[in-house]
């Protein structure tokens, strides 16, 4: 009982998630929407239906192709007594067939991403004591663009035209197709979370685009997203409620934003977010939203700690009939 509960209240209390979520929401020409849950890829259409399309897939990331066909992988793990991680990657076309890219491979992909630019370029990070950004063509010759030492750097995200954006610690790097390197913000607020990936803390999540230029960070432990400006200006402009955060983010067709969220129950959900309600984001909004999740957070807590102590309280008092009825009452009495 004791075990249950110090369970229960971690999972109440932990920022840290039981497995980390997803970045893959991506749209096709047509406007239909499709993201993971880590359990399963879902298509959501126009209209707001929404439908499985491709079930039984872990997979963190998606891409789709100029003629709409989809792309993800599935990741597992062959338990403790193994020790070992497998993938594959799979294709859905704009068929509706399923197919293998890579067939099941011990292992994690090395040299194949979902990060691509509209050429079909591929790119990844290298995460070492010298991390190294790297590229694959469509005719498979791999090039190494960027090296360097850094700190822990978070998702890669590629424009169409091969810029890539990735955030360390703090900052917001940027590396154009034609090699300048620069850091184009280094105030991101970010902070020490109790969110970890790969053992490091941080707070920078899934990065997207808009057509102006300007880049979209989701800060998942700060549960809010921010905008940075080609010119450097960090803004937060609007904040995930209850107890979701933001994961990841795009914008459609018709300028209207998706964000892809993560709940503490492990549950994922895309939130659209209407090109006016961007509009009039405020400060006055903003800080309304972050008092709603202040209260939330205040009540949760509350809630955890009355729910120790009830416990707690049930427990005792199961002892002391345990012992009203045990021989040994006397002696541990005395």
């Amino acid at each position: 009982m004791k075990k249950f509960l110090a369970i229960f209240i971690f999972l109440f209390c932990a920022k840290n998630l039981s497995a980390h979520p997803g970045i893959g929401i991506v749209k096709d020409s047509k406007g239909n929407i499709y993201y993971t849950d880590l359990k399963q890829v879902w298509k959501v259409f126009p209209n707001g239906e929404k439908t499985s399309v491709v079930s039984g897939v872990h997979t963190h990331e998606l891409y789709i192709d100029s003629q709409d066909n989809l792309y993800g992988e599935h990741l597992w793990y062959n338990g403790e007594k193994q020790n070992t991680w497998g993938y594959y990657v799979w294709r859905l076309k704009n068929t509706g067939e399923l197919a293998k890219v890579i067939e099941p491979t011990e292992g994690f992909r090395e040299d194949y991403s979902f990060v691509r630019d509209s050429s079909g370029n591929m790119y990844w990070v290298e995460r070492f004591t010298v991390s190294r950004i790297m590229k694959k063509d469509p005719d498979g010759k791999i090039s190494k663009l960027l090296e360097g030492k850094f700190g822990f750097i978070g998702w890669l995200h590629a424009s169409t035209d091969g810029t890539i954006y990735f955030t360390e610690n703090n900052k917001l790097h940027k590396l154009s197709p034609d090699g300048n390197f620069s850091v184009l913000a280094d105030n991101l607020n970010s902070k020490t979370t109790g969110f970890s990936i790969m053992g490091h803390n941080y707070d920078s999540y899934g990065i997207w685009t808009d057509a102006a230029d300007n880049i979209y960070i989701a800060m998942i432990d700060a549960k809010k997203v921010i905008r940075i400006s080609p010119d450097g200006k960090v803004q937060t402009i609007l904040y995930s409620n209850s107890l979701w955060t933001v994961c990841s983010g795009l914008f459609d067709n018709d300028g209207n934003m998706w964000l892809l969220e993560y709940s503490v129950t492990n549950e994922t959900r895309a939130r659209k977010i209407s090109k006016e309600e961007l509009t009039g984001v405020g400060e006055p909004a903003k800080q309304f939203t972050r008092q709603v999740h202040l209260l939330v957070t205040i009540l949760t807590g509350a809630s955890v700690i009355i729910l120790f102590f009830l416990l707690k309280w049930v427990l005792n008092n199961r002892k002391n009939k345990l012992l009203q009825g045990s021989p040994y009452r006397q002696t541990i009495l005395a």
